[in-house]
């Protein structure tokens, strides 16, 4: 009747957060004495809660019994189906109070906000730089391993991000996927198409400090930098 009623007569005395079943306070308890007594007997990590067990299980078999009846996609978490329709359903009920944005993922919100409030929570151990994303952190990491796990199946070149890769394949395709609106030139990648744009534009970025000259591009700005430097790079073997 609980349900019903809402009465929730089982209160937490350290948060004083209320629930409605015994049984719901005592898995609670375990956010606060670290209590975990599931344990996985492949890994041995241990998780407070049966149902977390269960979904973690999946992992180590492969199981994905959760359906996506438009695409037939499969999932080993609910939450992670009902993620995933949103992009059927176009649905995006997290919503940044900064900018209105909206997203289909709290996570992924969460993520956005840090956009706003410049936190780098995410440190790398080594240099000491920080990230906004774990995942961008994940990929920083592999400059100090050499990790390269993305490879090309075409010239078997390793990279060690995926939109690396995905770049490198439009060599091998001569896939040109970013069009210029005013004169329908083709480029292979985005950042080429930003510094085309830039003709028509008359835009010029770069400025050399030395005698203010302007342009288009930071590798014309960096060999323009060698007249004041008198750096020489380019050396004859004969």
């Amino acid at each position: 009747m609980r349900t019903h009623t809402g009465e929730k007569p089982f209160k937490c005395d350290v948060c004083k957060h209320s629930f409605n079943q015994k049984g719901s306070l005592a898995i609670h308890m375990r956010t606060h004495t670290g209590e975990k007594p599931f344990k996985c007997d492949v890994c041995k990590r241990s998780f407070n809660h049966k149902s977390t067990l269960t979904e973690h299980m999946r992992t180590h078999t492969g199981e994905k019994p959760f359906k996506c009846d438009i695409c037939k996609h499969n999932f080993n978490r609910k939450s992670n189906l009902a993620i995933h329709m949103r992009t059927h359903t176009g649905e995006k009920p997290f919503k940044c109070d900064v900018c209105k944005r909206s997203f289909n993922h709290k996570g992924t919100l969460t993520k956005h906000i840090r956009t706003h409030t410049g936190e780098k929570p995410f440190k790398c151990d080594i240099c000491k730089h920080n990230f906004n994303n774990k995942g961008h952190l994940a990929e920083h990491m592999r400059i100090h391993t050499g990790e390269k796990p993305f490879k090309c199946d075409v010239c078997k070149r390793s990279f060690n991000h995926k939109s690396t890769l995905t770049k490198h394949m439009r060599t091998h395709t001569g896939e040109k996927p970013f069009k210029c609106d005013i004169c329908k030139h083709n480029f292979n990648q985005k950042g080429n198409l930003a510094i085309h744009m830039r003709t028509h534009t008359g835009e010029k970025p770069f400025k050399c400090d030395a005698c203010k000259r302007i342009f288009t591009q930071k590798s014309h700005l960096a060999e323009h930098m060698r007249i004041h430097t008198g750096e020489k790079p380019f050396k004859c073997d004969i």
